[in-house]
């Protein structure tokens, strides 16, 4: 893992932006050039994102966020409601625990209480689990044990304690939404994710791309036609264990589906200067509206 954190302007350290963007793609990383195309006329955004080296650092960013989707957190209420967000945290309801729950692909843990099927198409599956555990009380013992990669208990921190989300052997995650409860294709107003230990890009300068410093981690926001809506890459904040938010909210719901690509390379290996490995926390989107 890198140990030159401090080659990073600060700027990065305490990144924190909201912005409205009549375009399809979020510029948070000059990354635009290296986006698709999109496919539908340009849907007005706002845009919030923050990184730093703590949950403090980007805690009054993701509050903002919760406050434009709906400041009331609906739980696992059956839906369609007409107010607040729909919130996952992976921790299985204890700021203790220390479990690792591996899912099959899909993972429909979620889907009757919150709406949410998650999916992962170049991997095998999903695992709930803390940065690390002891692996005979709590087998494997995280994602360190899980992964046979003891640098994981550093490499990643949790936003909210104590468990982080991933895919197992893969790097991309699709989440559909629901009308939780009831059933049924929904769209949602706004998705948004806590990540840990994005590190690209350092503030090195640019790559072999005029503007792409090799960012990792992008979100892509579809309609139910399959669409592109919007996407951009996530803020970084390079150092072990550091955090990252992204999330847009549109004027009304549209968005029935979201991919995230966490990281260049699969859960497993070391997180060095060119393989950037990046863990999940906090979803946190709109009360899902069934479609029309």
């Amino acid at each position: 893992m890198k140990k030159n954190i401090f080659r990073v302007a600060l700027v990065l350290v305490l990144l924190s932006a909201l912005v409205v963007l009549p375009f399809m793609h979020a510029d948070a990383q000059d990354d635009a050039a290296e986006i698709q195309g999109a496919s539908a006329p340009p849907i007005p955004a706002t845009v919030f994102q923050a990184a730093g080296p703590t949950a403090v650092s980007i805690q009054s960013t993701v509050d903002q966020y919760r406050a434009a989707l709906g400041i009331q957190n609906n739980g696992n209420n059956s839906g369609p409601l007409l107010v607040g967000h729909r919130e996952i945290n992976w921790d299985g309801g204890s700021t203790t625990n220390q479990t690792t729950a591996v899912a099959g692909n899909p993972f429909a843990g979620f889907l009757v209480t919150r709406g949410a099927l998650f999916t992962t198409p170049d991997g095998t599956g999903f695992v709930q689990a803390p940065a690390s555990a002891d692996p005979i009380l709590f087998p494997p013992g995280g994602l360190a044990g899980l992964f046979n990669n003891p640098a994981y208990s550093a490499t990643f921190k949790t936003f909210s304690a104590s468990r982080l989300f991933t895919a197992i052997g893969g790097k991309v995650t699709d989440v559909d939404f629901f009308v939780p409860g009831a059933g049924g294709v929904a769209t949602v107003t706004g998705f948004g994710a806590v990540f840990t230990d994005v590190d690209q890009p350092d503030g090195s300068g640019p790559a072999r791309k005029r503007g792409n410093r090799n960012a990792s981690t992008l979100i892509e926001y579809y309609g139910v036609n399959g669409e592109l809506l919007f996407s951009s890459y996530v803020p970084a904040s390079p150092g072990d264990g550091n955090l990252s938010f992204f999330g847009i909210v549109l004027r009304d719901a549209r968005i029935a589906h979201v991919r995230i690509t966490s990281g260049n390379v699969v859960p497993g290996g070391n997180d060095s200067e060119k393989d950037d490995v990046v863990a999940m926390d906090d979803f946190i989107y709109g009360e899902p509206q069934p479609v029309q």
